[in-house]
């Protein structure tokens, strides 16, 4: 049996306990070495802290560790016996949204905490807002410190009902609320005794049953061509005429035998085989990497679609989308020319308009902004000059996202969720 990955990011605001909580879960879980370990109690009696500050597992940088704070994004890995996770631990500074729209663009699910003392703050609305924008399926609010209010039933019920009706005015398709303390470990691994009044489950045990298998779109069948196989010395007869289109699915399930379609060209074809990093595979889906062979010679390269004839993707030049800019090198605003990497195609672009840049607090669309400066979000429209094939991002992540890069930097400058495209 193939254990499955659970992506998921946490978020929060500053000292609400992020990164105590991901090295507790990586202790009590028994995923950290015994020399990492020592190292962080060590280096919490150097600081003269009461307790084994499980934060320091994961707040890597120097900085990090001086200030208190996140910010970078930290990727950290564990496994139980029913799935294997990787944790995006991202910054709750409103200066480091970058890096949690980063952080929360691959994740199949979000954890954000929230300090039972102060309560749903700011920055909390707008960790939720951000998890929305990037159609994050799964939400768990995971409200930390519980022993501080000797786990009071009732701040629990005030901060849950608070959060929920906050939550009307977003799309959240999946919503758990869990009480915790991360330093003393209660209802992060195991059930707590400290709150018999709570009958969900433990965080950890949501982690590991939640389902996400019907998060992806099995629906619509996108490959994306990565690279074109062709073994220039095959020793074996049956290669001499290979020929394979490898990528990731990004869409649908592909079987051998099923009619396909490529674009930009139109022409239909037959899948003869599909070839797995350990062999032929009956079928693929996301988000499988595979090896499609075709019935017939099409000149296929990279940057190429593979999809359904009678379920294609737009194939558009004007995109409508939501970006979060990323430098504070320069402004984006109109008449900018930047290159766009869309799935494994990469074009020309030009910010043709900038209809309004969004307050993340407040929800409110300024319309009289002229651009948009760091880590700020906006809705543009964008000219790109070939055409792309392209999904909503609200009906598949991958063919609906795309990032922007600096023409001259080479940098990537901002990461884009099409709403829109013709």
């Amino acid at each position: 049996m193939v254990m499955d990955i659970l992506r998921f990011a946490t978020a929060g605001s500053v000292d609400d306990g992020k990164s105590t909580l991901i090295g507790r879960l990586l202790y009590d879980s028994k995923s950290i070495f015994e020399d990492q370990l020592e190292a962080v109690e060590r280096t919490s009696a150097d600081r003269g802290e009461e307790y084994t500050n499980l934060a320091l597992l994961t707040d890597g940088l120097r900085a990090e560790r001086e200030q208190g704070i996140t910010i970078d994004v930290a990727y950290r890995y564990f496994a139980t016996p029913r799935r294997k996770f990787i944790i995006a631990d991202t910054p709750g500074h409103i200066q480091y949204t970058r890096n949690m729209v980063t952080g929360a663009s691959t994740a199949d699910l979000a954890v954000i905490l929230v300090d039972a003392r102060k309560g749903i703050l700011e920055q909390s609305r707008r960790h939720a807002f951000l998890a929305t924008l990037l159609r994050v399926p799964h939400l768990v609010v995971a409200i930390n410190k519980m022993d501080l209010v000797d786990y009071d039933e009732a701040v629990y019920r005030r901060i849950v009902d608070e959060f929920t009706a906050f939550a009307t005015k977003l799309e959240i398709g999946d919503l758990t609320f869990i009480p915790i303390s991360a330093l003393h470990g209660d209802n992060v691994v195991e059930r707590s005794n400290n709150m018999p009044w709570y009958d969900g489950p433990s965080l950890l045990h949501h982690l590991e049953h939640v389902h996400i298998a019907s998060d992806r779109n099995l629906i619509d069948v996108r490959f994306p061509v990565q690279y074109v196989i062709r073994p220039h010395k095959a020793t074996d007869p049956e290669l001499h005429d290979y020929r394979g289109y490898a990528g990731q699915v990004a869409g649908g399930v592909l079987k051998p035998g099923d009619e396909v379609v490529h674009l930009p060209s139109g022409l239909t074809t037959t899948i003869t085989h599909i070839d797995g990093p350990n062999g032929p595979v009956q079928e693929a889906f996301p988000p499988m990497s595979v090896t499609l062979r075709l019935a017939d010679d099409i000149d296929i390269s990279r940057g190429d679609m593979i999809a359904r004839p009678h379920n294609q993707p737009r194939v558009a030049q004007d995109l409508d989308a939501m970006v979060c800019w990323m430098t504070d090198a320069r402004r984006l605003t109109p008449r900018m020319k930047l290159i766009i990497k869309h799935t494994t195609r990469t074009a020309r672009a030009m910010v043709k308009d900038v209809h309004y840049r969004l307050d993340v607090n407040t929800l409110h669309r300024d319309e009289r902004a002229d651009g948009l400066g760091l880590n700020e979000i906006g809705r543009i429209t964008l000219r790109v000059t070939q055409p792309l094939f392209v999904d909503d991002y609200s009906r598949n992540r991958l063919t609906g996202g795309f990032i922007l890069i600096d023409e001259a930097t080479h940098g990537t400058v901002a990461a884009g969720m099409i709403t829109d495209a013709r």
